[in-house]
């Protein structure tokens, strides 16, 4: 593989590691090198292509690999991921021949791929819902409930988001550009409740008033901002995709076409133009 800011080789004294690129810039996919043996657990829909040594198998849950309680822990597992918006089910992709193979994956949505190793993070991360792509094999996706009531009924991704386990490399997708902070402790960042992608369990998520009434009625940008208080990383969306889906239903109109912006025959522009 090409050597690029994206991109990481294995290294031989870590176990269950693997080597991996990021290919693109705003429609990004995700390309992984397995050794023999070696397995990546995507969301299910996210494949575009593979080498035919490795092969592909369907499971119930999120294939991290911890089968404690039997079919009652998968199930529960499974439950996890339904409740964050995810499948039911994760692909799990296995080298099973020699030498080297590759997969690779896109995300559904414009924006950046983000690659992370959660042994480097202190073995957890908190991300926004739907946001997990793929991992290495042993990674287990949980629910991250908001404590806060406030939190979680303005905090833009509900009560619930994703908490990613492990200690090996996960791959999330956002929306647009990303950017990370790293917070000191006591050190505060108010960030749009919809650009917070993710960050790490350490960091205390609250809210915060977006300022006064003319603001709130006026400014745009909802009642309340989202207050991160460090230690630790946090990681920013420059697109959130409700916000272009968003943008998207307004300049259809809800009936679909060309909106004509700007036009000042409005209405007129619209039958002209055809999209009437």
């Amino acid at each position: 593989m090409t050597n690029s800011p994206w991109s990481h080789q294995r290294s031989a004294s870590v176990a269950d590691d693997v080597d991996f690129e990021i290919k693109g810039q705003e429609l990004q996919f995700l390309e992984i090198e397995l050794d023999p043996g070696e397995s990546a657990v995507a969301e299910a829909g996210s494949f575009v292509w593979k080498d035919a040594s490795v092969q592909m198998t369907t499971v119930f849950g999120d294939g991290s690999g911890d089968t404690g309680g039997g079919f009652m822990g998968k199930l529960l597992g499974a439950g996890k991921r339904l409740v964050t918006g995810e499948s039911l089910f994760t692909t799990v992709f296995t080298h099973t021949g020699s030498g080297k193979a590759r997969v690779a994956f896109a995300s559904p949505t414009p924006g950046s791929i983000l690659p992370l190793n959660l042994g480097q993070l202190g073995g957890s991360l908190i991300c926004q819902k739907d946001s997990f792509l793929a991992a290495a094999r042993g990674v287990s996706i949980g629910v991250h409930f908001q404590k806060r009531i406030m939190t979680g009924l303005f905090g833009g991704e509900g009560f619930i988001m994703q908490r990613l386990d492990g200690d090996g490399w996960v791959f999330v997708q956002m929306g647009g550009t990303l950017v990370e902070r790293e917070l000191k402790a006591g050190e505060e960042l108010h960030v749009d409740t919809g650009c917070l992608a993710a960050y790490t369990p350490g960091v205390d998520f609250d809210l915060v008033t977006a300022g006064g009434v003319r603001s709130v009625l006026f400014g745009g940008e909802g009642l309340f901002f989202a207050r991160l208080r460090g230690p630790g990383k946090v990681w920013i969306q420059s697109l959130p995709f409700s916000r272009l889906a968003g943008r998207m239903m307004a300049a259809a109109g809800g009936q679909g076409g060309n909106r004509g912006e700007g036009s000042i025959l409005g209405e007129l522009g619209d039958l002209i133009g055809g999209n009437r």
